[in-house]
């Protein structure tokens, strides 16, 4: 693919490659010709022997609001994957991989905000920096189904892990410093500014070296578990999917998510408005 619709392609730097999600207006919102044109321009910088490192970032106020639901989102994706019970988990799993099993490094830029399937596509990179004042969350476990690519429990660890499943609530960019899903967190201003820094220091490492040490973290982890773990999640995204309030969800997903959201938001500013030592009563 040498044309792209969704995202932009520049070169800060030499050996730098940057991909900026280009969809503003849908808050860069993943749809599935989004992911595939990520992992065509990934996939091309592997063989581009200029390319040593590539940052992925998003246009606008933030770097991803998740998986766009009003497309369809089965339709044409990047993989093949059989159909019945759990089909999108596989598929979205698989794709995920793909972005893990590219021979360079890949960094993920995240600022604004960070949603559900975003994520995912920020967790699949091999370095995470993001803004102090970001917002990252996966509150779709409230009301629809576990994470599709469910890298929580085998890269952060289990208690924290349990409190973001069974809460939904967000992370700032010092929290997901803390738990291990950022490496750092820089002013929204300069955040721009340090991750090219930290992608021109990748770049002037010999290339061929810098694969392999990248390869060795990999082959570590799997043989840890992660890739296994992650992989039988889509057994239990299928299961939820038969859950009467999943049904539910499914019938009018957006209407679903505004209320959930309208509630969500009652109840912290009760909690806000709430006087310090009051016994909670919601």
């Amino acid at each position: 693919m040498s044309t792209y619709e969704l995202i932009l392609l520049d070169t800060p730097a030499p050996g730098v490659s940057r991909i900026t999600i280009n969809r503003p207006e849908k808050r860069n919102a993943i749809s599935t010709p989004l992911r595939g044109e990520l992992l065509a321009a990934l996939e091309a910088n592997d063989f581009d022997p200029a390319v040593r490192v590539t940052i992925i970032r998003g246009a606008g106020d933030c770097f991803s609001a998740g998986y766009d639901l009003g497309g369809d989102l089965m339709s044409e994706p990047p993989f093949h994957t059989a159909p019945g019970d759990g089909s999108w988990s596989r598929q979205v799993t698989q794709n995920w991989f793909a972005f893990w099993d590219l021979a360079k490094p890949v960094i993920a830029q995240v600022h604004g905000y960070a949603i559900a399937g975003a994520t995912e596509l920020a967790q699949a990179c091999d370095l995470v920096y993001v803004a102090d004042d970001v917002r990252i969350g996966y509150p779709i476990v409230r009301i629809a189904s576990p994470p599709d690519w469910q890298y929580h429990m085998p890269l952060l660890g289990m208690r924290r892990s349990m409190e973001i499943m069974l809460t939904g609530d967000d992370l700032t960019g010092a929290e997901a410093v803390a738990i291990g899903w950022a490496n750092k967190t820089f002013p929204a201003a300069e955040l721009d500014d340090n991750v090219l820094e930290i992608a021109e220091r990748i770049a002037g490492v010999e290339s061929d070296l810098a694969q392999i040490n990248k390869r060795l973290v990999h082959r570590q982890a799997e043989i840890m578990g992660v890739r296994s773990a992650i992989r039988a999640g889509s057994e239990f995204q299928a299961l939820a999917g038969h859950q009467k309030s999943v049904e539910e969800f499914k019938k009018d997903p957006l209407a679903t998510m505004k209320r959930h959201n309208a509630a969500d938001a009652e109840r912290r500013a009760k909690r806000t408005a709430r006087p310090q030592g009051d016994s909670p009563t919601a």
